[in-house]
């Protein structure tokens, strides 16, 4: 069922709380120490930050391509994790310190970084108390619990950031094209069926816990919604399951490209390789999309946008 969008200048004015003006100096001349603040609210209530921060530690992968966007080059991030494609002179800088990975930061080299803000959440919303002992920290990561939902609250994210590093209006921008993107994806979505699916390890496993969040503002209708499924592990969903569930879309999101796993298949011969498969109406009517590869480990605001505009040229073409 489709969510209902909040507009961009709501995001924006929900997004803040506190707005601190810059310091003054009490004679004529200006304090090369005056900063301004602003109070953003977040997964653990709000936090005042400094308004276009200097040194920025970003764990949050989501965040990523929006601070690229504005300008900002983090001085320390999660290499591991990240993209391997995107991002390359990022994680090939020595000069930006790597934290390492979610299961075991490397606390240390944040400190070491000297940060004045560190975007933290998601994969690392555990860290959060730790890292504010270091650095005013941010947990706006997006959340499937948020209200709205994800997608929803992906907005607010980026609304977040652009107020953070003020760039508001560069903010809106980005979250418009998503609108956009997932309105045209919504208008030729009319109640068809979909499985939604991980490749991991040369098994197609049920990925609603992961990629359920694409069809959110959709009107498809998820055949195996509800039920068992993780992107780490089996779920046991027999590819016979599938066939009998006979879906009239299949999403595809490959875990082990994006994981940069050795020596994997690719998600597409494993589902070729199906012969389960052969009478769907997904496979004879060549009606499967795969994600980009590194939208596991991508999931921004931008990767949203550009699978709404993937979406929409399949369904359209399909119609």
């Amino acid at each position: 069922m489709k969510t209902p969008k909040t507009p961009i200048l709501a995001l924006l004015a929900t997004v803040i709380t506190v707005s601190a003006l810059a310091s003054c100096s009490t004679d004529d001349t200006t304090s090369a120490d005056s900063a301004t603040t602003v109070s953003i609210d977040t997964a653990t209530g709000p936090v005042e930050v400094p308004q276009n921060p200097q040194r920025v530690v970003a764990l949050d992968n989501t965040s990523l391509e929006t601070l690229r966007a504005f300008g900002v080059e983090p001085v320390a991030l999660p290499k591991p994790i990240m993209p391997y494609e995107g991002f390359e002179d990022w994680i090939d800088d020595d000069a930006i310190l790597d934290v390492g990975t979610h299961r075991e930061p490397n606390l240390e080299i944040v400190n070491e970084a000297e940060p004045d803000l560190i975007i933290g959440g998601y994969r690392f919303s555990e860290y959060t108390d730790k890292l504010g002992r270091i650095a005013p920290t941010l947990d706006i990561a997006p959340s499937d619990d948020a209200e709205g939902g994800y997608v929803e609250s992906l907005k607010r994210q980026t609304a977040s950031l652009g107020v953070v590093f003020d760039r508001e209006e560069q903010a809106a921008e980005i979250i418009a094209a998503l609108d956009a993107a997932e309105d045209n994806a919504a208008e030729r979505t009319t109640g068809q069926s979909v499985f939604l699916s991980v490749v991991s390890g040369g098994k197609i496993d049920n990925g609603a816990g992961r990629i359920g969040r694409i069809i959110e503002p959709l009107n498809l209708r998820d055949v195996f919604a509800g039920e068992a499924g993780d992107v780490h592990g089996d779920s046991g969903l027999a590819p016979e399951a599938v066939a009998a569930a006979n879906p009239d879309w299949m999403i595809v999101l490959d875990r082990d490209a994006a994981a940069g796993e050795p020596g994997a298949a690719p998600a597409k011969s494993v589902i070729d390789a199906q012969e389960a498969f052969a009478r769907t109406t997904f496979a004879s009517e060549d009606q499967i999309v795969y994600l980009d590869p590194y939208f596991y480990t991508r999931e921004s605001i931008q990767a949203y946008a550009e699978t709404y505009e993937q979406l929409a040229d399949a369904f359209s073409n399909a119609s």
